[in-house]
């Protein structure tokens, strides 16, 4: 489906890069393109970066407008609708995830990339280094597949028993590879087997779920992605269903009705990277621009799953905790 949405904020004028300029000859003010491959309209995630825009002075309509693309879940639509906003003659174009950021670099090596978020911007070979980016992508990388090494140490103290762990991911998200990969080395170093479970999202949840059980999996972890951030109460529902303990990327899921979550704040991400976006239309080559990650990270723990899963929290945990969700 497409949409043009325009959302407007208070700000004030801006002054136009000269690697946009060659769109912009023909009127007043910069396009946005906001690519993302999940249902619209903006929600959770997109509030974060609207809140950036507000930071920043933006006022759609004045000095900036957004153009939406939306792939409603279908992750092969994401080369179409680049090219989309490619041919709008957008200014820069807003992304998240491997999938989305691949689809627009091949649609366009001349109009910037900003990342939103990304899981591993490097190792998806989404730039050439975090301190220089090189190429017209840039932006945030907050899904370090290391990171996956501490959720899996994390369910290993919360459940000493442990001895299986189901990953579920998204079989179209082209970065989960990384974190799979991570889970098996601190699986094997704690003890812990790792049983890959690629699914179709929405529609496979269920019966991914009943395979986690049925081979014996202690609990799961996610990989974040669009689709499962959009799907997250129909993961949290179905791993209840099944009994299975849940662990995340970062809170946002936790609405959902998981377990626990250690990672960045997904919704800052957004809003931060508008940072980005500013100084590019305002100048700065994305090429120059570092990739930034975030510095901090949160452990939460959801409380009343806990209680519907009948688990005793250890209270070494629950000190630990940056916040309960009670």
């Amino acid at each position: 489906m497409r949409r043009r949405e325009f959302i407007t904020f208070v700000g004030s004028a801006l002054v136009v890069s000269p690697i946009v300029a060659h769109a912009q000859q023909n009127r007043k003010v910069p396009h946005i393109g906001y690519l993302m491959d999940r249902s619209g309209p903006p929600g959770m995630l997109d509030n974060g970066f609207f809140d950036g825009l507000r930071e920043h002075g933006y006022v759609v309509g004045q000095n900036v407008e957004i153009e939406y693309r939306w792939t409603d879940g279908k992750t092969e639509r994401l080369s179409a609708l680049a090219r989309e906003l490619v041919d709008s003659k957008v200014d820069i174009i807003i992304v998240a995830g491997a999938d989305s950021t691949k689809a627009a670099k091949a649609a366009t090596t001349t109009i910037p990339i900003v990342m939103a978020s990304s899981q591993d911007a490097v190792g998806d070979g989404l730039v050439a280094s975090l301190a220089h980016p090189g190429g017209n992508v840039t932006g945030r990388s907050v899904y370090a597949p290391e990171l996956t090494s501490k959720r899996i140490e994390i369910l290993k103290e919360m459940f000493p028993t442990l001895a299986r762990v189901g990953v579920l991911w998204n079989k179209e998200n082209a970065g989960a590879g990384g974190q799979l990969r991570e889970a098996e080395t601190t699986g094997r170093a704690l003890g812990v087997s790792i049983e890959s479970l690629p699914v179709q999202i929405p529609d496979g949840l269920d019966e991914v779920m009943a395979r986690a059980a049925q081979v014996g999996a202690g609990a799961i972890l996610i990989v974040s992605d669009s689709s499962t951030i959009s799907n997250r109460a129909k993961i949290g529902s179905s791993a209840l269903q099944h009994h299975l303990p849940t662990i995340f990327a970062n809170k946002t899921y936790l609405s959902g009705g998981g377990l626990m979550s250690y990672g960045p704040d997904i919704v800052e991400s957004f809003r931060l990277s508008v940072v980005h976006v500013d100084k590019i239309l305002k100048g700065a080559n994305p090429a120059n621009l570092p990739v930034e990650q975030p510095t901090r990270f949160e452990y939460v723990i959801n409380m009343r799953t806990a209680k519907a899963l009948e688990i005793a929290v250890l209270p070494a945990l629950l000190v630990r905790a940056d916040s309960l969700i009670e």
